[in-house]
């Protein structure tokens, strides 16, 4: 399963479970008179969310319940709306086939912080990543930190999606775990050409799906560093290997003085990067060789 799970209405999303349905419908019965039948639009959408909670507000000063009553129903639709998520990420991790990992039990603090932050997930889209986030870490304890878990309690789905857009638009360097998305480089002039201006190639990644209000976001969730990195000079003579979803390529500086850019994925933004399935941005890969082709050999 992939991060870009099938999108889900609103109403799917609030609609997780019939029990809640009726213990929602009977609060909102039995607490208040019924609403104008009138009542559309915006009023009434509102007034169909807070339903899913039992909370609703009294009409003509009527009050069916004491406030203890309304309380303990409120606290009874929470605690079954709580059950009912933990339960569905449960169903969902049972469904990921793992191969066997390291055979380590799995951290008690862990996984209640997991519990304590997994049933207040509510969309069905970011309950199956909170499964196979369940079933990675059981079988290979250590893959997701807690500070993980945080950043992704924060996640909507919307956001899921944007961090989607973003892996299919990274690199890994051979040997190195960290992802990044290439951008361009720069060469600094020789000594020679003191006068001249450095040379300097980037891409527009807004052009590929990922704009720059889509980075500024996945620099406020934690998951990219938050200004582009350029690298040390990169050695010539050197042919370095890099993967981009399934997909390699060799780069060899053409001179010194030669600097890569990119964005650099943060240790959470790492760690969620392997939930994502490969898929190929030919028309990416193609615009970064014809930029970088300008500095390095590529093979």
């Amino acid at each position: 399963m992939k991060i870009d799970s099938q999108n889900t209405s609103h109403t799917a999303q609030v609609t997780q479970s019939s029990s809640i349905q009726s213990e929602a419908k009977s609060t909102s019965q039995t607490t208040t008179a019924q609403p104008n039948p009138e009542t559309k639009g915006t009023v009434a959408l509102m007034t169909q969310w807070f339903a899913q909670i039992g909370v609703s507000l009294p009409y003509q000063g009527l009050r069916a319940n004491s406030i203890e009553s309304r309380v303990q129903k409120r606290q009874k639709i929470a605690a079954q709306r709580k059950l009912t998520n933990i339960e569905s990420v449960f169903e969902k991790a049972l469904k990921f086939c793992i191969e066997d990992g390291k055979n380590e039990r799995l951290d008690p603090d862990w996984f209640y912080n997991f519990v304590n932050m997994a049933e207040e997930i509510h969309s069905p889209a970011m309950q199956e990543l909170w499964g196979k986030i369940f079933a990675v870490e059981t079988n290979r304890p250590g893959s997701f930190s807690l500070r993980t878990l945080l950043i992704l309690k924060q996640l909507t789905h919307k956001d899921a999606q944007t961090f989607r857009r973003a892996v299919f638009l990274s690199s890994r360097r051979k040997g190195d775990t960290t992802p990044k998305i290439l951008t361009g480089f720069y060469q600094q002039p020789s000594i020679l050409a003191v006068f001249r201006l450095r040379k300097e190639l980037q891409l527009n990644l807004a052009t590929f799906g990922l704009s720059y209000p889509d980075l500024l976001s996945l620099i406020d969730l934690g998951l990219i560093h938050q200004t582009e990195i350029e690298s040390g000079e990169w050695p010539i003579n050197t042919e370095v290997e890099w993967r981009s979803n399934g997909q390699t390529f060799h780069l060899n500086a053409k001179k010194q003085g030669t600097t890569l850019k990119y964005f650099k994925f943060t240790t959470s933004g790492a760690e969620l990067f392997t939930l994502v399935g490969a898929n190929k941005q030919d028309k990416y890969l193609e615009a970064l060789k014809l930029t970088l082709n300008n500095a390095f050999v590529i093979s």
